[in-house]
């Protein structure tokens, strides 16, 4: 089973500037390698604080790929409403020359951001395996004449081509869609989800789908299904639920602002952490800044949301419990794309679960050994600590 390390933004531009959210998510980029993880990924937004740092995933990736020389490169992923097929082929070949045949390449449908761009939101869906092959076209090298339901194009020949020969591996975003699942598997490209809210049926459906979907259409493989998760990850049990639970009901204040076309909030107060009385936000490194009501975004409830494994967080056994959950769930393939900095949570708190999580929950899953090394030397560096770093702490996935 294969980790990596996924970067969304849930940030408040009051308690986190964009320079310091870049310096220390690329600080974080050399710690995955050095750690052994599989892979870093980030996506494309635009418009409200809920992924707003992240509004070019080529961009944050190149910075990436010039820090690091091994670890893959997750477009996850490039949205299709956004840009061009052209556009979108040749700056992602760009990227994958520059780092030397490192990209996965992810396509996205844009959902309520499509508006921005005069896209309305139900129709954003439909271009995204269109834009796919649109690109992998592109990357022949041969003269493309595109006539696509959304996008007609050509005579064009992309340039440049991809340094991976035919192309770099292609993934498609489902939105918890099992139609979209199986026209992924039929293609022949991977899968990119998120935590499916129905449970276990719902993602063995959507799973089902996509490798039946795989054979019927005759390609090898299971394919690689990448699951996108918040991961809060601590020694103290108490401390990291509540940490845990402030971060999820930021995040989905955030969402719910977000999809109502804000995503700001005032950056002032201290509210009880449920859980830990006496204690706050503050307490915890975390600002947030509005009532525990549930009331907002869909009633999100932190409790439902971690019993039905839709965020990892505890302690070691606690994670290495869920992630032997979710792997039954998803099945041979899936690889976990998880977040350790999310909204305001210090570097150096974000430093110790990584470390933590290469030391004593990965090799559960990879079989590689965890080996004592300097755990804690970067958490106090923070921003202008430098991007230097010591020895690895422990192997866990292969690229």
């Amino acid at each position: 089973m294969e980790f990596g390390v996924n970067f969304f933004p849930a940030v408040d531009p009051a308690r986190k500037s964009a320079s310091t959210y870049y310096d220390e998510s690329l600080q974080l980029v050399e710690l995955a390698e050095e750690l052994g993880f599989a892979h870093v990924r980030t996506g494309e937004h635009y418009g409200s604080a809920c992924g707003g740092y992240s509004p070019d995933p080529v961009v944050f990736l190149t910075a990436a790929a010039a820090q690091t020389r091994r670890i893959r490169l997750v477009a996850g992923a490039a949205v299709s409403p956004f840009a061009h097929p052209v556009q979108i082929a040749a700056r992602l070949a760009l990227l994958d020359n520059l780092s030397h045949g490192r990209l996965d390449a992810g396509f996205a449908h844009g959902g309520p951001q499509s508006g921005l761009f005069g896209v309305p939101g139900r129709d954003s869906a439909a271009p995204v395996e269109e834009t796919a092959e649109a690109c992998i076209a592109l990357w022949s090298g041969e003269e493309v004449r595109f006539e696509g339901d959304v996008h007609r194009f050509g005579p064009v020949t992309g340039f440049p081509l991809p340094y991976q020969r035919p192309h770099p591996p292609v993934f498609v975003d489902a939105a918890h869609s099992t139609g979209s699942c199986a026209r992924a598997g039929a293609r022949g490209h991977h899968l990119q989800l998120s935590p499916v809210p129905g449970g276990r049926r719902q993602a063995q459906r959507m799973t089902g789908a996509y490798r039946a979907a795989r054979r019927a259409a005759g390609h090898r493989g299971e394919g690689r299904v990448q699951i996108a998760y918040t991961c809060y990850l601590g020694t103290d049990r108490e401390v990291t639920l509540a940490a845990a639970r402030a971060g999820e009901d930021h995040r989905a204040r955030l969402t719910a602002g977000a999809g109502a076309g804000r995503g700001a909030f005032p950056a002032d107060g201290r509210h009880p952490l449920p859980g830990a009385p006496g204690t706050t936000a503050h307490d915890y490194d975390y600002d947030y800044d509005y009532d525990y009501d549930y009331s907002y975004g869909g009633g999100y409830d932190f409790d439902r949301a971690l019993a039905g494994h839709q965020v990892l967080a505890g302690t070691p056994d606690d994670v290495r419990a869920q992630i032997e959950t979710v792997r039954a769930w998803y099945g041979s393939g899936s690889c976990l794309s998880l977040q350790f900095n999310p909204g305001h949570l210090p570097y150096g708190r974000a430093v110790r679960a990584m470390e933590l999580f290469a030391a004593e929950v990965a090799p559960a899953f990879t079989h590689s050994p965890a080996s004592t090394g300097t755990t804690g030397a970067r958490a106090g560096a923070g921003a202008a600590g430098g991007r230097g770093g010591g020895p690895a702490v422990a192997a866990t996935a292969a690229a």
